[in-house]
């Protein structure tokens, strides 16, 4: 199968993944291996796509819609096989193959092109918060799932690294250090998270109106996956006037109605929002960094 990867894979491995041009080039041959022992028929690949994996829509031998996923070994692909496997379908979109392919999901096949997202700002919120509620369950006894203290502790060490070399981020990150050394003092749950959760992560379904999809699962309290969720559409919040007062209702609102402590999630948010924005930095894309940094200071 010829085609060429995504722009959007393409440009984000590039930024995060600077090695990953053999598994681009390889791209076309795997999705052929992966395709021919299925029976699958090909309709397209997904374009845009996502930022970590190729996305293509197919057809089983049934003619049955179908998602075939493919994932470098770096967006963990066996993680989130694992969570979706233990959330089987409810909240989140259905693995369709038990059995272990390396960096290949076989999915359900839901509307690529029609999220919450699409949906007026506070109601795409709801049903984004009621999509997520359902999934936060306990993971397994035996999981290997990362943990919330070891995803963020890694972040930690990227993030001061760069506020060592660039003194204009040096005062969020050293608060968003010190939430974060708060928040795991004392950490309330264990629950199962999304780990990547946010209004494009929820599309349109048949089973269910809104199903979870593109988890980097994690294993912590909720707090910490709602915090994504605060930040949504930040590029329309800081062209707010009122930009700082919404997120404040924002954060109020969500975790009154998902019982998440309010200061919990404020603090995650802030740690989150100037991790990526330092992250952005890092990588050069500097108006992405300039309003994630300036969400984080209403923080």
């Amino acid at each position: 199968m010829a085609f060429e990867p995504p722009r959007r894979l393409v440009r984000a491995l590039g930024e995060t993944a600077p090695d990953a041009g053999g598994w681009l080039e390889k791209l076309p041959a795997a999705v052929q291996q992966a395709v021919t022992p299925r029976e699958l028929t090909v309709e397209r690949v997904q374009v845009p796509g996502g930022r970590s994996s190729l996305v293509v829509l197919v057809r089983r031998a049934d003619g049955t819609p179908a998602v075939l996923k493919l994932a470098p070994p770096r967006a963990r692909p066996e993680s989130e096989r694992a969570a979706l496997a233990h959330w089987d379908g409810l909240g989140a979109v259905q693995l369709l193959e038990p059995f272990v392919t390396e960096g290949v999901l076989l999915l359900e096949r839901l509307h690529p092109d029609v999220s919450v997202r699409s949906l007026p700002e506070a109601k795409a919120l709801l049903e984004a918060a009621g999509t997520l509620r359902r999934l936060w369950v306990e993971p397994q006894g035996d999981h290997a799932f990362e943990t919330v203290a070891e995803r963020t502790g890694r972040q930690a060490e990227a993030m001061r690294a760069t506020a060592s070399a660039d003194a204009g981020v040096t005062a969020l990150v050293d608060a968003a250090l010190v939430a974060r050394a708060e928040l795991l003092a004392a950490p309330p749950e264990h629950r199962l998270l999304h780990g990547t959760f946010r209004q494009s992560k929820v599309l349109a379904a048949e089973r269910m109106p809104w199903l979870a999809v593109g988890p980097d699962p994690v294993v912590g309290e909720c707090a910490f996956d709602l915090a994504r969720l605060v930040r949504d559409r930040v590029e329309d919040l800081i062209a707010s006037p009122s930009g700082a007062a919404i997120t404040r209702r924002r954060i109020k609102r969500l975790a009154e109605s998902l019982d998440v402590d309010q200061e919990r999630l404020r603090g995650w948010t802030l740690f989150r929002a100037v991790e990526s924005g330092v992250r952005a930095h890092r990588v050069g894309r500097s108006q992405d960094a300039e309003l994630l940094l300036e969400f984080a200071g209403w923080l």
